[in-house]
């Protein structure tokens, strides 16, 4: 009995003790955090020698530094270092107090005599890096782990540990050269290191340095595929493709590959308007042959983006009528179906805007109509192409009639609001306003925030520039621009423009004008006269300009996508971000900043 009432006691005190730390930890931890050093050090040095735990000795230590108690904390420290010499915390922790008494050369020494007896063990060497690290002295953090490569005889120890420090410190050539190091090795590692690379430049001057690095590795080591994704990586995000090409075309005549990343960066190229560098692309690709997967695909996708080409103002007449004669080997080879219906679209578009045949335009899309099992979506939308063709050939009625047909198929879904901003247009062109006027305002809380934005566009252009006689005859000017320009006759708009200002001085469009020569000018493939006309509009710094969003939006891609200056553009998509939080293109511009920036946005 009086033996189980002595193991009951002893139960019951070990309890007491317990409980007594903790609250002495607790404690001693909110006095540390609130910067009551005096308070904690006295807890944490019980706590320590209660313990011997690391966290509280570095604790202790902080506190004893923090209170300028250096011949305190060397006295201790001296001490622990006799009862345990081999343990490098202690060694480390007295170079420390020395460090912060000023004695700096003999702390120096201390530090790199603590790497240099680094033990031949790999817990024990990150256990000391930790040390440096916790006191912020990255550079000898990374010094031990790379003493610690050269103890254990692997050079790719410790690759996580230093790439982060390196990210951390921003050390961008450093961080170059170790994912080169290691990359051989742990290939699977790519993804991070574009990713950490894309964080932490902020030049061009960067990725021509990495650029450089790789190049060397690629002479002393052509085999090493991770080198080449990594630069053909780095060509474009510099947005050299034709760079990024050669070596995809290269990578994949070497390896002798399917070619499926090479679809899918011509696909990237095609995103991005390097329209001559993807048709090279496919070009390549279709000379796989037909027993290639990506045959197929590849012939479609060259074709649709000297489409592009064409839609983008780069052409000359022999290449549309080439153009349109592919789009018509499809249909003769394959046949008009749903599969095929992308071509009798893309093909009477051309007629149309493009080799002024705007019968045969006419008649294509009413046969489109007639092709059995075509997606109701299809449907409308060709519709709407047709009701545009009728507006060509002058049959307005036949417009208006169709846009209803879709506008009542598709109640309240974007292809319906879509063919009711068309015909508020239609209106617009014909001088209508108030008809134009009421149909927009019906649009402005449509659930597209491109309809509702253009649709407001509309609203405001109309009711600003109908106040009198005299604006409402310049703003019926300005209609017809807007109309030769759906027509597709650039020469003819500019004309008009430029004639309102000498009809009507001092009328109210003149942003609008600027904005329509803007939209001219890009198609025309004349960027420098739509930078000219965008910073026209940006200068006069009215933010009440219904333009003023639109304007830096668009010159700021025309900064990004053609390569002209990625600085300003950052600049420009901040500056509406900013300015105009509320506008349609704000959300696109945030996520382009932080593309530019370098930000993980899928992270």
């Amino acid at each position: 009995m009086k033996q189980l009432y002595i193991i009951v006691l002893c139960c019951f005190a070990s309890l007491l003790c317990r409980a007594q730390q903790n609250v002495d930890d607790a404690l001693a931890y909110r006095y540390y955090q609130q910067g009551q050093y005096q308070e904690a050090a006295v807890l944490l040095e019980k706590l320590f020698n209660r313990t011997k735990s690391d966290s509280y000795f570095e604790m202790y230590l902080n506190s004893l530094l923090k209170l300028k108690k250096f011949d305190d904390a060397e006295k201790t420290v001296k001490k622990l270092i006799r009862q345990d010499t081999k343990n490098l915390q202690y060694s480390i922790a007295l170079a420390r107090i020395y460090q912060e008494k000023g004695q700096t050369e003999v702390a120096n020494k201390m530090y790199l005599q603590a790497v240099n007896n680094l033990p031949a063990d790999e817990f024990k060497i990150r256990e000391v890096a930790n040390y440096f690290y916790n006191f912020l002295n990255y550079d000898l953090a990374i010094a031990t782990f790379l003493q610690g490569r050269k103890i254990l005889n692997n050079s790719k120890l410790f690759s996580y540990e230093v790439l982060s420090i390196y990210r951390f410190k921003k050390d961008k050539n450093m961080l170059i050269q170790e994912y080169i190091n290691v990359l051989p090795e742990m290939p699977q590692m790519l993804p991070q290191a574009e990713s950490v690379l894309a964080s932490v430049f902020e030049s061009n001057a960067d990725y021509q340095i990495l650029q450089g690095a790789l190049l060397k590795k690629i002479q002393k080591d052509p085999e090493t595929e991770v080198y080449t994704q990594l630069l053909i990586w780095q060509y474009l995000q510099q947005q050299d493709y034709e760079m990024a090409l050669r070596q995809l075309i290269a990578q994949d005549k070497r390896l002798k590959t399917d070619g499926a990343i090479l679809f899918n960066t011509a696909n990237t190229f095609l995103a991005n308007q390097a329209y001559p560098t993807a048709i090279k692309a496919f070009e390549y690709l279709v000379t796989k042959g037909k027993e290639n997967q990506f045959y197929l695909p590849a012939k479609i996708a060259l074709i649709n983006t000297r489409y592009e080409l064409v839609v983008a103002g780069k052409y000359d007449q022999k290449a549309v009528s080439d153009l349109a004669a592919e789009y018509q080997g499809i249909l003769d080879e394959y046949g008009k179906t749903p599969q095929t219906i992308f071509a009798l679209k893309k093909w009477a578009n051309l007629q149309a805007y493009y080799l002024n045949n705007l019968d045969k335009a006419e008649k294509g899309l009413e046969t489109a109509l007639t092709i059995p099992g075509i997606a109701a979506s299809e449907i409308g939308q060709i519709k709407l192409d047709l009701g545009d063709i009728y507006i060509l050939t002058q049959q307005p009625w036949e417009a208006i009639l169709v846009y209803e047909q879709v506008a009542k198929d598709f109640d309240n879904q974007a292809i319906g609001n879509e063919a009711r901003y068309r015909t508020a247009k239609l209106s617009f062109y014909q001088g209508n306003f108030a008809y134009a006027k009421s149909q927009a305002d019906v649009l402005k809380v449509a659930t597209s925030q491109l309809i509702a934005n253009d649709a407001l566009n509309l609203s405001l252009l109309i009711s600003d520039n109908t106040q009198s006689t005299v604006d409402s005859n310049a703003l019926k000017m300005y209609a017809d621009a807007e109309m030769l320009q759906f027509r597709n006759l650039p020469a003819k708009a500019l004309v008009k423009l430029d004639s309102i200002a000498i009809a009507f001085p001092g009328n109210g469009l003149a942003d609008a004008i600027l904005m329509t020569k803007s939209k001219i000018y890009l198609k025309l493939n004349e960027p420098d006269q739509a930078i000219a006309a965008l910073k026209a509009i940006i200068e006069k710094q009215n933010s009440s300009s219904i333009w003023a969003d639109d304007a830096l939006f668009t010159l700021a891609d025309i900064y990004e996508k053609n390569g002209k200056d990625i600085e300003q553009a950052k600049v420009l998509y901040q500056k509406l971000i900013n300015d105009y939080p509320g506008s349609m293109f704000s959300t696109e511009a945030r996520k382009r900043f932080r593309k530019l920036r370098g930000d993980n946005i899928g992270a």
